[in-house]
């Protein structure tokens, strides 16, 4: 048997964010030949941007499979030093009574999927938290849940994959999606089915796949040990993570494993300038401080920006490009990039070897979207 062309993978990589590489990486312990094309550094886009949040959303029942399936991946990385990985848990805060009164609810949804939470009332929010606001209800503990260093993890799945056999076409941009595979922007060609793992520029190369870029801010500080303790989100934080609105706020802090403390967060469609927003800075700020008045006496390091990639319906899409042979696609995860990486990519690789998967992939076929076009 005659060996394969140099130029013949049975993957091709388009994208090394933390979605593409973790991707290329569960595809080589596969067993299969993958190339990997970045045109910027390894993780440099939306996940260089991301706060590194490893969250069970409860609020969409796919998204939740997804989460949590995602979330007990995420376990092997509790030791690796570069990931920074901190179990600092996920403290949900309730600033009104009907948001505290929802709580059972919740704790109910998380349970249902094997994530374990529990009630705080007033007292014990703020045993747990001292520094913030007089006059909040309580709210809801997920003890286990964790934050990372997203570039950094990238990066480690990224070599991962080389040391596994993974080629690496770094500094090259995919110009076309060729009949064959992928051509790049010196004129080459690769061969082989094509992973479409670029994020907001995913339709540059499927257009038939609507994705909506949406613009968030980040401020982290310089280093206090101890004043934040665990992940804090308030209650409605889906309502500004799920809602269409061009633009909104909602309270997320996180304490870094550094002692620094990152602070979120925002939204907005429509803008596609990089530039940092004062109204908009202001805005996200002062409802932080509105949680955590202690945050208005602390030092900011840096402040800057990013471009989560937004689907329609607000789930990713993971699975086959219908309409194209051969193509397949991993981008759209909004907020949840982080938490589901390792779980995109181990749904997409079991849809691509005709393997049942441990979740149910249908919620986020990108079939879905042609489906609905089709019917209009």
């Amino acid at each position: 048997m005659s060996a394969a062309p140099s130029n013949s993978y049975d993957l091709i990589v388009i994208g090394a964010g933390i979605v593409g590489s973790a991707c290329a990486e569960r595809a080589v312990q596969e067993g299969l030949r993958v190339a990997v094309v970045e045109p910027g550094p390894v993780g440099g886009g939306a996940t260089a941007a991301a706060m590194g949040h490893l969250v069970a959303m409860d609020d969409d029942p796919a998204e939740l499979a997804l989460s949590r399936y995602s979330l007990a991946l995420w376990e092997r990385f509790a030791d690796l030093p570069e990931a920074e990985f901190s179990r600092c848990g996920t403290l949900w805060v309730a600033r009104e009574a009907r948001e505290f009164d929802g709580v059972a609810a919740k704790i109910a949804r998380l349970a249902a999927s094997g994530v374990r939470a529990q009630r705080i009332d007033a007292d014990e929010l703020y045993r747990l938290e001292p520094g913030l606001t007089p006059g909040l209800c309580g709210g809801m503990l997920v003890a286990d849940e964790a934050v990372v260093y997203p570039p950094r993890v990238a990066q480690h799945l990224f070599e991962r994959a080389l040391q596994a056999g993974a080629t690496a076409f770094l500094g090259r941009r995919v110009v076309e999606l060729s009949a064959n595979g992928a051509r790049l922007d010196d004129g080459s060609e690769l061969v082989g089915p094509v992973l479409v793992a670029t994020g907001c520029a995913v339709p540059e190369l499927l257009p038939q796949l609507p994705m909506r870029a949406r613009k968030g801010h980040l401020v982290i500080t310089e280093r206090y040990p101890g004043r934040v303790r665990h992940q804090l989100l308030e209650l409605g934080y889906a309502d500004s993570a799920h809602g269409d609105a061009d633009s909104s706020v909602a309270f997320n802090v996180q304490p870094r494993p550094t002692g620094q403390i990152l602070i979120g967060s925002s939204r907005e469609f429509g803008v596609e300038d990089r530039a940092v927003s004062l109204p908009m800075l202001r805005r996200m700020l002062d409802r932080a401080f509105a949680f955590l008045p202690m945050l208005r006496e602390l030092q900011a390091l840096r402040v800057w920006t990013g471009f989560r990639p937004t689907t329609p319906d607000g789930r990713p899409y993971i699975g086959a490009v219908a309409d194209r042979p051969r193509t397949w696609v991993a981008a759209g995860h909004e907020g949840l990039g982080v938490t589901t990486a390792l779980g995109t990519a181990q749904l997409l690789l079991d849809q691509m070897l005709g393997r049942a998967p441990a979740i149910d992939p249908a919620p986020f076929l990108p079939e879905r979207v042609l489906q609905e076009r089709a019917l209009r």
